[in-house]
């Protein structure tokens, strides 16, 4: 959920309570803490968290990863949506979902809602629409998680799960570990899809933040493929798995 930067300046800006702290003894709370808001005012926050350019073995290419809430403390609608667009061919892939995002939890969010994919390029475009639940939040020991089942529209199972870590090396210096699994129940031939562990990610990125709001990176991703899908991704000319070097920004609203 990226939620280092979200709770506290929603706490501080509108004056009400983090999650949780509603049915808190008063007189263990701060004293600007005191005064318990109801959950009526809605707010947003927007967060580009990967906007980058790629060089690796494959041709070279531009990837986003951003997403966005509004709503209260405890019931949000989130937009989400990545993809990529190689800079050598027309090829390019996007996913955009919308969902209903409820707090269950300090810190954790239930979501549910849907999820639409295209891929463009030189052949047929193609696109396919999921179901998806998923819990997003912040893990003991300050670990961003982002998991979610997907079921797509012909009953195929699905599932991903992202994990980053923020290391400040100094107050504007920041390290960020990353690591993104997706497995897949069933085959699906079309999209490049095996059964089994599809692929795993594993990134370090070191950005400065000239802003909080506003930070430059550079970085390095190793991409491993697996099963099935390594074999589609051969037989397509494409590598089953690479290292790309990178450099990007990181943006929240």
């Amino acid at each position: 959920m990226k939620t280092r930067h979200i709770l506290p300046a929603l706490a501080l800006a509108a004056g009400t309570l983090p999650v949780g702290a509603v049915d808190a003894d008063p007189h263990t709370l701060p004293i600007d803490w005191r005064h318990v808001h109801e959950d009526s005012h809605p707010f947003g926050y927007a967060l580009i968290d990967r906007l980058e350019y790629r060089g690796d073995e494959g041709p070279n290419h531009l990837l986003w990863d951003a997403q966005g809430w509004y709503g209260g403390d405890y019931n949000r609608l989130w937009l989400k949506t990545e993809g990529e667009l190689p800079v050598s061919d027309s090829n390019g892939e996007i996913e955009v979902q919308a969902l209903y995002g409820r707090v269950i939890a300090p810190y954790w969010d239930l979501q549910a809602g849907v999820r639409y994919d295209r891929a463009f390029g030189s052949g047929p475009d193609r696109d396919r629409a999921f179901g998806v639940l998923g819990v997003q939040g912040l893990a003991p020991y300050r670990f961003e998680t982002d998991a979610a089942l997907f079921v797509s529209q012909d009953g195929d199972l699905s599932l991903r799960a992202e994990i980053e870590y923020e290391l400040l090396l100094t107050q504007r210096l920041i390290l960020q570990p990353r690591v993104e699994i997706n497995a897949a129940a069933q085959e699906v031939k079309a999209w490049g899809v095996g059964s089994g562990l599809n692929d795993l990610q594993l990134g370090l990125r070191l950005r400065y933040e000239i802003r909080r709001e506003f930070a430059p990176y550079v970085g390095v991703e190793w991409v491993k493929k697996f099963g099935d899908t390594a074999d589609f991704a051969r037989a397509d000319g494409r590598d089953s798995g690479n290292l790309a070097l990178l450099a990007g920004l990181r943006m929240w609203f």
